[in-house]
């Protein structure tokens, strides 16, 4: 047998404990890697510090203290940042990827800052994104919804946005936007855990009471009306409005006119040169996909990324009430597999 052979085997395995959601992912031992990792650590220490860390301010806090959250999460390269731009610029404090940061230092040692949020009285709503992955494994495996309700954020102050893209498409961003920064078994390894582990978060979402919206990044061919029925399920309706979705900035500006987006401090190593696109509006951006081989979309399909987007599909076109006409439209074959 030879070696991609055995790589792939591996890769198998390793989905199917992800699948699975195995006890065993929380404590095996994560060895170090370059200076994304310093540490031989498990994710269950790393969780357990994370949630120490939030619960320093969280803790003092009476829940009514708490803004609304509206909370997404998916792997890496779903349009995650365009949405952030979107929601900050309804007005509403936007942070990203706030709690991977604290990971990140946890991952290499540094001390930990809790990420403190405004008051409910100064702010009664809240967006924050994270995303899955993709530089080692603790990232393609944590569960940043969990660190939040074990710390001590309040469940009915909580609604879950889960993410997904179209995988080939998702994963050709990766390929092409972190090669910089990891090899590309490593990427397509990651990329596998970190697609399966989402769903470990909308299932502790559901056993713990959270509500959750599946949103896939395909709607955004439809952005207005997408956005629309998004806010609405929400209950956000009336910080929706057009610019907000249409009118950003001129094409050029780096960030979004207006847009309350917060971002961490992170270490000079995540600082990928152009990985996010500059638009002056929400809307789908196409990715071409000859970078994936066809013995890496093979393994999408064995491994079972194929089919938990088709899930993604099917929970998107039940939350949002998408017809049939339009949600063949917007997802295509994978919508009749998924029907």
């Amino acid at each position: 047998m030879n070696i991609d052979a055995i790589s792939a085997d591996s890769l198998e395995r390793m989905a199917d404990l992800v699948r699975q959601q195995h006890s065993s992912l929380d404590t095996m031992l994560l060895s170090p890697v370059g200076e994304f990792q310093s540490r031989a650590v498990t994710l269950a220490t790393l969780m357990r510090e994370v949630t120490d860390c939030l619960a320093e301010d969280f803790l003092h806090r009476p829940a009514q203290d708490f803004p609304m959250l509206y909370f997404a999460c998916g792997k890496a390269r779903v349009g995650s940042t365009a949405l952030s731009n979107l929601f900050g610029m309804t007005g509403m404090p936007s942070y990203y990827q706030p709690l991977k940061a604290i990971l990140r230092d946890a991952l290499v040692g540094r001390p930990l800052a809790p990420w403190i949020i405004p008051s409910a009285n100064d702010e009664p709503h809240i967006f924050s994104k994270e995303t899955i992955g993709p530089y080692v494994l603790a990232e393609s495996l944590f569960n940043p919804l969990q660190l939040l309700v074990e710390a001590g954020y309040p469940r009915h102050r909580l609604h879950l946005i889960m993410l997904d893209r179209e995988p080939a498409s998702s994963l050709a961003s990766w390929l092409e936007k972190l090669i910089s920064r990891a090899p590309e078994d490593t990427l397509l390894r990651h990329y596998v855990v970190a697609a399966l582990s989402a769903a470990r978060v909308a299932s502790y979402a559901q056993q713990h009471g959270v509500p959750v919206t599946h949103y896939v990044y395909e709607v955004s061919k439809e952005a207005l009306s997408s956005v629309r029925v998004l806010f609405d399920r929400l209950g956000l309706s009336s910080r929706f409005t057009e610019n907000a979705v249409t009118s950003w900035r001129e094409p050029g500006d780096v960030q979004a006119n207006n847009a309350r987006v917060i971002f961490p401090s992170e270490a000079t190593i995540y600082k990928v040169p152009n990985l996010h696109t500059s638009d002056s509006a929400y809307r789908y951006q196409r990715r071409a996909t000859a970078s994936v081989s066809e013995a890496q979309l093979e393994i999408l399909e064995r491994c079972g990324v194929n089919d938990a987007y088709r899930a993604s599909v099917a929970a998107c076109v039940r939350d949002l009430g998408l017809n049939a006409a339009i949600s063949a439209h917007l997802f295509g074959d994978w919508f009749a597999e998924a029907a």
